[in-house]
C-alpha cells in the first residue's frame, strides 16, 4: 500500500540511463519519496523494470500512467527530443513533472511546457540539480553574506575528455538540434550553476565551437559525422557589474577537471572539483578574506545536505536526491521550489544569447 506522506512518482523512461542510475536510488533512498510507478514504451521492458525495482505499477504509455490517480508526479528521464511531448501530456494528465535537462530540444518547446503549467497551477522541476548541491548552496550562501564584497571578476573553466568516441546509443547526439550535446548540457549544468552562485550575465561575446567533427562509435566500429558543439567559450558582464570567463570543453584526452573562481574587493572564494554530474564528494570549497594570510578549506556544513547517507553514497542519486526533497516539500506544502519549468526558459534563453553571439560575432544583451 502507498504511503499517504511520500510523493508517489512515475517514472517516464525506466529504461534508460540517466533515470535508473540517479533518479532510482533517490527516490528509494529518500523518506519524501515513493518509486510507485514505471513507464516505458513496450509492455514487457515496463515489467521488466517494475520487477528490478520492485514496483507494482507498469505502464507502456504515458497516456496510462496519466489516468492512475495514484501517480502524484511524473519524472521524465529520457532522451531530450522526446521532452516536450511525454512533459506535455504527464502536465495534461494533471501530474506534478519533474523533467530533466534541458527542458525541451529547444526555447519554443520550453516556453510551451512552462505555459502549461502555469495555466494549470502544477508544481514542476527542471533537472539543473547543482542548484541543489550542498556545496554550491554553501559558496552560494557565503556570496551573499558579503565573504568577498562587491564581487570584480569570476572564472570558470571545466575540460572533460572523451570527445572523439561514442557507443552507438550515444551517437544520436550528434545532432546539435536535437538539444542534447556539451553546448546544452556539459556547459549548461556548470553555467547555471555559476550563475546561482554570482548572479546572470547581462551581456555576453562567446565562440561556440565543433571542433571534432566526426566520432567513431566504438561498439559499431563506424564513423560518423557530427555537428554537436565541443568548445564553448564566454566572456562578459554580469548584472551586478562583475566581469566573467568561462571555458567548458570536451577534448580527446586528459581532462583537466573544474575550477571555479570568484574575486571580490574583500576576499577570493573557489571551488575546486566535482565539475560533473554525481561528483559532490568532490566538490572543495576554499577561500580566502582580505586579512587572511593564505586561503583555507571551507568544509559545506551538514544543515545543508538533507539526504541520507545511503543516497549521498549513490554519487549520481545525491544532489538528485537533494532535488527530490524540495519538490516533495513543494508539493506537500503548495510553495513553490526551483528550478522549476519558469527558470528553464529563463536558462534556454541566455543560451540563444550566446549562441547568438558566436554565430554573429558580436556581443549580445541577455535578456530573460
Amino acid at each position: 500500500m502507498a504511503s499517504p506522506d511520500r510523493l508517489r512518482v512515475g517514472l517516464i523512461g525506466a529504461g534508460g540511463r540517466w533515470g535508473p542510475w540517479a533518479h532510482v536510488p533517490a527516490l528509494q533512498g529518500l523518506p519524501e519519496t515513493e518509486l510507485y510507478a514505471v513507464c516505458t514504451a513496450h509492455a514487457d521492458t515496463a515489467q521488466a523494470a517494475a520487477a528490478k525495482y520492485g514496483v507494482k505499477h507498469a505502464y507502456s504509455d504515458v497516456g496510462a500512467l496519466g489516468k492512475d490517480p495514484q501517480v502524484e508526479a511524473a519524472l521524465v528521464a529520457v532522451r531530450v527530443p522526446a521532452h516536450y511531448a511525454l512533459t506535455k501530456a504527464a502536465l495534461e494528465a494533471g501530474k506534478h513533472v519533474y523533467c530533466e535537462w534541458p527542458l525541451g530540444a529547444n526555447t519554443r518547446e520550453a516556453e510551451e511546457l512552462a505555459a502549461i503549467a502555469r495555466e494549470r497551477k502544477l508544481h514542476t522541476m527542471v533537472g539543473l540539480q547543482r542548484r541543489a548541491s550542498p556545496a554550491y548552496l554553501y559558496m552560494s550562501e557565503l556570496v551573499r553574506e558579503g565573504y568577498v564584497g562587491e564581487m570584480l571578476a569570476v572564472n570558470m573553466t571545466l575540460m572533460n575528455s572523451g570527445v572523439l568516441t561514442r557507443t552507438s546509443d550515444r551517437t544520436w547526439q550528434r545532432d546539435a538540434s536535437l538539444g542534447a550535446n556539451p553546448f546544452t548540457i556539459t556547459f549548461g549544468h556548470v553555467f547555471d550553476a555559476m550563475c546561482m552562485v554570482v548572479g546572470e550575465l547581462a551581456e555576453v561575446s562567446s565562440v561556440v565551437a565543433t571542433q571534432v567533427r566526426q566520432w567513431f562509435e566504438t561498439d559499431t566500429k563506424r564513423t560518423v559525422d557530427t555537428t554537436a558543439p565541443d568548445n564553448i567559450l564566454i566572456h562578459g558582464r554580469l548584472v551586478n557589474g562583475a566581469v566573467v570567463c568561462a571555458n567548458v570543453g570536451v577534448q580527446p584526452y586528459h581532462k583537466s577537471g573544474f575550477r571555479f573562481e570568484i574575486y571580490g574587493r574583500d576576499g577570493t572564494l573557489m571551488m575546486i572539483g566535482g565539475g560533473e554530474a554525481g561528483e559532490e564528494a568532490n566538490r572543495k570549497i576554499r577561500g580566502g578574506r582580505k586579512d587572511d594570510k593564505e586561503m583555507k578549506d571551507l568544509p559545506v556544513p551538514d544543515r545543508l545536505k538533507w539526504v541520507p547517507d545511503e543516497v549521498r553514497k549513490v554519487g549520481r542519486a545525491y544532489d538528485v536526491g537533494q532535488m527530490w526533497v524540495n519538490f516533495a516539500r513543494a508539493i506537500r506544502s503548495g510553495k513553490p521550489a526551483g528550478p522549476d519549468f519558469e527558470h528553464a526558459v529563463r536558462r534556454h534563453r541566455t543560451l540563444d544569447a550566446v549562441q547568438r553571439a558566436s554565430d554573429t560575432g558580436h556581443r549580445q544583451p541577455v535578456v530573460l
